[in-house]
């Protein structure tokens, strides 16, 4: 099964490689205008936030409904290469993509915390940051022509799809009969300062995801510099996700606090120091915090947390990754046109609301007990 799920990560994460890193490009190569692609690359974020409530009332994201998101995952990426120069065929497209996404990988992320355990979690985890950057480099070389990326595309979602097939049909009783007793309804509102805290953590990151490379290289760094360190952002990753384990026996809800303080501190070096290249490389080391420590600590605790495992991971991606990713994204474009060099210090002081709530959540959570 590990092995299976290292696959299976490799393949999902080179999908994301594909649609952020390149897609755009293509799109804007096509010739779709930048409000164009605005709207085509929001409606996936946003339809990650909203497939979850559908899942609220008691609906289970069983295995029937996997293997549907796995063929619809596949439909679509197949639909983009006629769909690639039709505004609204695209949109729903990607809408299609979006849907698919954002149910295979709560159900993945359940059976992978079961199968290897969360110590072990991050070694598995680690093949997906490998197949991001490997794709990414790989295409690089070979984006002749706008279809290329699209060829790529399919190509991801097919492997994707099948070696999802084959974990789903190695599902554990326990993970499958998820529990839905109506005496325990799924609620995130008890919890309102958690979910807001990764909620804003992610929002930070909308400064970064979108207009890193743009600020740096408007800064003076090179092109070519700016990649490097996109690429030893990963690199941490990578190592962190191999050596977490240890650290996920401990307090979770504190290593969640502690990685959203240094992400605060990672924004406010880029915004103090954002042409001092050993600084940028210091900011990139702590990537290893603030996306591989957090994004573990996280889908860990909520795991213990709910008895509703499979709806907290949809949740936690909807509403940080989706939501979050939404938010973020359409605020740092708003920033950085009216104060682009405050880009990233409004992200610090976002990133230190996040660490606000998830401290009184801590602070309540201790108190209840």
């Amino acid at each position: 099964m590990p092995v299976l799920l290292a696959l299976f990560y490799f393949f999902y994460f080179a999908i994301i490689a594909v649609h952020i890193i390149f897609l755009p490009k293509v799109l804007s190569n096509v010739g779709y205008t930048p409000s164009e692609i605005g709207i085509i690359f929001a409606a996936a974020p946003l339809v990650r936030f909203m497939v979850p409530f559908a899942f609220i009332k008691g609906v289970q994201l069983n295995r029937n409904i996997f293997n549907y998101a796995l063929l619809l995952l596949c439909l679509s990426a197949i639909a983009f290469y006629p769909a690639l120069e039709i505004f609204y065929a695209l949109l729903i497209a990607n809408i299609g993509l979006g849907i698919g996404l954002s149910l295979i990988l709560p159900f993945i992320e359940v059976i992978a915390l079961e199968q290897v355990g969360k110590e072990r979690y991050g070694k598995v985890r680690l093949y997906g940051s490998v197949g991001f950057i490997a794709v990414a480099l790989l295409l690089v070389q070979f984006l002749n022509t706008p279809k290329t990326a699209i060829i790529y595309l399919i190509t991801m979602a097919t492997a994707t799809a099948l070696f999802g097939y084959i974990i789903a049909r190695h599902e554990t009783a326990q993970i499958h009969n998820d529990t839905t007793d109506t005496a325990d309804r799924f609620t995130i509102f008890q919890r309102w300062r958690l979910w807001s805290g990764l909620l804003l953590m992610q929002v930070s990151f909308g400064a970064f995801y979108n207009f890193f490379t743009i600020y740096e290289t408007e800064q003076g760094i090179s092109l070519d510099m700016t990649i490097y360190l996109w690429s030893f952002g990963v690199i941490v990753e990578i190592v962190m996700l191999y050596f977490q384990g240890p650290l996920l026996k401990k307090n979770l809800l504190g290593i969640l606090q502690f990685t959203t303080a240094f992400t605060a501190l990672r924004w406010l070096l880029l915004f103090l120091f954002p042409t001092n290249i050993a600084l940028l490389f210091t900011s990139q080391t702590i990537h290893a915090l603030s996306f591989a420590l957090f994004h573990s600590a996280a889908i860990s605790y909520l795991f213990t947390l709910y008895a509703h495992k499979k709806l907290a991971q949809q949740f936690f991606f909807g509403i940080s990754y989706g939501l979050g990713g939404f938010l973020g994204a359409i605020g740092a474009g708003y920033i950085y046109e009216l104060w682009p060099t405050q880009l990233f210090l409004v992200a610090s002081g976002v990133a230190l609301c996040s660490f606000a709530l998830l401290r009184s959540s801590a602070s309540k959570e201790t108190n209840s007990q």
